[in-house]
């Protein structure tokens, strides 16, 4: 059938026969309204594109909202290769050009249009590039969801007009259809995507392999972790504060058996006694003055794990609650009579001795025994052992790259000071000492004066000085004696030359130092 032929026919079915558009209209919508089938209402589309609009290639394009690609969903006219090929970035080409604007563009002639790209690579011939090529927007109000395009031979300006008209319609009519199947299979998709990449992050972060501690003691704390994680066992984690119960208690939540379920945590001693119960149950509407209906910790912990930080300051009418929740899974709401139901594991942590307060009648005895069924000790820094060298450098790589700083050690006579500390404030404390020490280095290694004066040793007065510049100045020579000696391995000649010194003058200093070449020599 020839161009003029056809067009002559369009013309007829736009004036008069518009029976098969309204089919395709019914049909459509019959598809989507019913039977939620989209692939074949836009199958229906391109099969009507075909048969009585005389397109030779149409494709129904989608925007990719996480990437920004637009991509070839489906296609008629096309190879299955030649339709991968069909891929864009938004503002690129005239498809890309047309999600990006949500207008509608026409080529009257492709040939005489150098931003028609031919990346699906149809055509091919000259005869090709003398056809039409029509794109108009798949939209709802500023929102892009794709882009509908097809091509042919017209000679008609009206006819390439009505065409043009009738695949804006049909944009319009799968408008929400296919941002519902955006949503449900694109956009769904990739979320999950990145939940699963992130819950396995966090798994791999929190894994007790990951932990930083090498010490006996923690290597037993790592031990319970792993058979305490996999059950559903309430756990007390018991420790002096700052030795790291929370890592602990993400350890055990994404090691465990939901570690894609929620994972609430809570300090029950910053919550003020006035509103715990209500933060950690919830509340019903009107139950005192001004409150609206707002669920508590439990209930948002619902399918996962709550974990309950200083459980040793709730007051005993909060325990008595706790405590059946423990026993049944159940509590009510405040100003509430109705149970709610929870499935939840739940991880206590505290740095007072239960057990005492038990006997002098501060917290209960029923209670205690609910949450002590898998106690895990977590020693304190001091009984660490090396694990403050580890933590040291851990967090001085952490804290330097965040501040964009090239420090690569810890001086002898610094880290002398930090593993003689008591470090009462255990690790917290460890790690704000090298967080400021980061902040206060001048060079690649941080020195004993960039530490805070409450690990500085004494003066002779005991009144701990600051140290002079005198004494600053030592502290550097110091440093950098013991390091490139360490680096030289007692080698006197190599460490003297490295240091722009005579072996003479290298001998004096360390004389003053006291320091013989003999203690860095690595034995055989």
């Amino acid at each position: 059938m020839c161009v003029e032929q056809y067009d002559a026919e369009l013309q007829c079915e736009a004036d008069g026969c518009r029976g098969k558009i309204i089919t395709l209209l019914l049909r459509v919508g019959k598809l989507l309204s019913e039977q939620n089938d989209i692939v074949a209402a836009l199958d229906s589309l391109l099969s009507y594109m075909r048969r009585h609009m005389g397109m030779q290639r149409a494709t129904i394009n989608l925007l990719h909202r996480e990437s920004g690609h637009v991509f070839a969903y489906r296609s008629m006219g096309m190879t299955p290769s030649e339709q991968d090929r069909g891929v864009y970035h938004v503002g690129e080409g005239i498809t890309g050009k047309v999600v990006e604007n949500a207008t509608p563009i026409v080529l009257r002639r492709i040939g005489s249009e150098p931003d028609f790209l031919n990346r699906t690579g149809t055509i091919m011939l000259d005869s090709d590039k003398d056809m039409s090529f029509i794109c108009v927007p798949i939209h709802l109000g500023r929102k892009v969801l794709g882009a509908i395009s097809a091509s042919r031979l017209y000679q008609s300006d009206e006819a390439l007009r009505k065409h043009v008209n009738i695949l804006s319609v049909m944009a319009q009519m799968l408008a929400h259809a296919v941002e519902l199947y955006l949503v449900e299979n694109i956009d769904r998709v990739e979320w999950e995507k990145r939940t699963r990449l992130l819950l396995s992050d966090l798994k791999e972060r929190f894994h007790p392999d990951n932990m930083i501690g090498i010490s006996r003691p923690m290597q037993e704390v790592y031990e319970l972790i792993h058979k305490a994680s996999p059950t559903r066992v309430t756990v007390l984690l018991l420790g002096e504060s700052g030795v790291g119960k929370e890592m602990v208690a993400n350890a055990l939540h994404y090691g465990g058996l939901r570690p894609g379920g929620p994972f609430i945590k809570c300090n029950c001693a910053a919550l003020p006694e006035s509103i715990v119960e209500s933060e950690l149950f919830g509340h019903e509407k009107g139950s005192f003055t001004g409150a609206s209906f707002r669920k508590g910790r439990f209930e948002e912990a619902d399918g996962g794990t709550i974990f309950l930080d200083e459980v040793g300051e709730l007051s005993l009418p909060v325990q008595a609650k706790l405590l059946r929740l423990l026993q049944e899974r159940q509590f009510e709401r405040v100003g509430g009579n109705r149970s709610i139901s929870v499935d939840i594991r739940i991880i206590a942590a505290t740095n007072r001795d239960l057990s005492e307060m038990v006997a002098q009648g501060a917290f209960r005895e029923d209670l205690y025994y609910r949450l002590n069924v898998f106690p895990v000790m977590i020693p304190p820094l001091r009984q660490r052992g090396d694990d403050v060298i580890a933590l040291a450098e851990y967090f001085m790589n952490y804290y330097a790259k965040e501040a964009e700083k090239n420090i690569t050690g810890i001086a002898t006579s610094a880290m002398n000071l930090l593993v003689r500390h008591n470090w009462p404030g255990n690790v917290r404390e460890l790690e704000n000492v090298i967080h400021r020490a980061v902040i206060l280095a001048e060079d690649e290694i941080l020195h004993a004066h960039d530490l805070p004066l409450s690990l500085q040793p004494q003066t002779s007065s005991g009144k701990g000085q600051p140290p002079n510049l005198e004494n600053r100045l030592a502290s550097i020579e110091y440093d950098m004696l013991v390091e490139t000696l360490r680096r030289c391995q007692g080698n006197m000649s190599k460490a003297a030359e490295a240091l722009g010194l005579t072996r003479r003058t290298m001998g004096l200093r360390m004389k003053r130092f006291n320091l013989n070449y003999k203690q860095f020599r690595v034995s055989a």
